[in-house]
């Protein structure tokens, strides 16, 4: 069973916005899927409590004080939303039954400092436990100078860029309603589709 783990300490980088359209994606595909949150923010259980009866189903997946339950008999995909601020132990104890991590990372010099020591907790933990990790660029405008700065920044990761998503107000009107840019008309989100198709791809791998 697939278990997609959405992490990054700083707050305000799209983890929920992630972790929501990962999961959106997961049930286009017939999949059942389980969306978990650990965050005490809980965007993404009440984004699942937006979500309408006619989208593709995704269950809640309770989260237990310093651990994750497991997921019930029938679910084939878990995604795990978590909190700022994760980790050490905590980081250690929502890694134990993933199968792949990702990191939303804003092109801000603030967001990638902060992010450096965590990937390198990461990368250690990465090694032991043979965990696919991969960093999505999380609005990024590819004709700025932070766009330059996140591109020199992730080169020197060792770690796989597995898309960028644009800054558009498409995420943030689908989430209104409990949705992703895999619940609508294609030709709607054609461009946001496109930038997912590698993500996909890998999620898929």
């Amino acid at each position: 069973m697939p278990v997609v783990v959405v992490a990054n300490p700083k707050g305000g980088v799209g983890k929920s916005t992630l972790a929501t359209n990962v999961a959106g994606y997961y049930a286009s595909r017939g999949h059942a899927v389980m969306l978990g949150d650990a965050d005490r923010q809980q965007s993404s259980r009440l984004w699942l409590n937006l979500r309408p009866a006619g989208a593709p189903a995704i269950q809640g997946w309770e989260i237990g004080e310093g651990q994750v339950a497991k997921p019930p008999k029938g679910v084939t995909h878990v995604v795990l939303d978590t909190p700022a601020g994760l980790h050490g132990k905590a980081l250690r104890e929502l890694l134990k039954p993933a199968d792949k991590v990702i990191v939303p990372l804003a092109p801000s010099v603030f967001d990638i400092f902060a992010t450096r020591a965590f990937l390198d907790e990461l990368a250690e933990y990465r090694k032991a436990a043979n965990l696919k990790v991969g960093i999505v660029g999380m609005r990024v405008d590819s004709r700025t100078l932070a766009a330059d700065q996140l591109q020199a920044f992730v080169k020197g990761l060792g770690l796989p860029v597995l898309g960028e998503l644009r800054p558009t107000q498409n995420y943030v009107h689908l989430a209104a309603r409990g949705l992703t840019v895999f619940d609508v008309a294609p030709g709607r989100v054609e461009r946001d589709l496109a930038q997912w198709a590698p993500i996909c791809r890998w999620l898929d791998s």
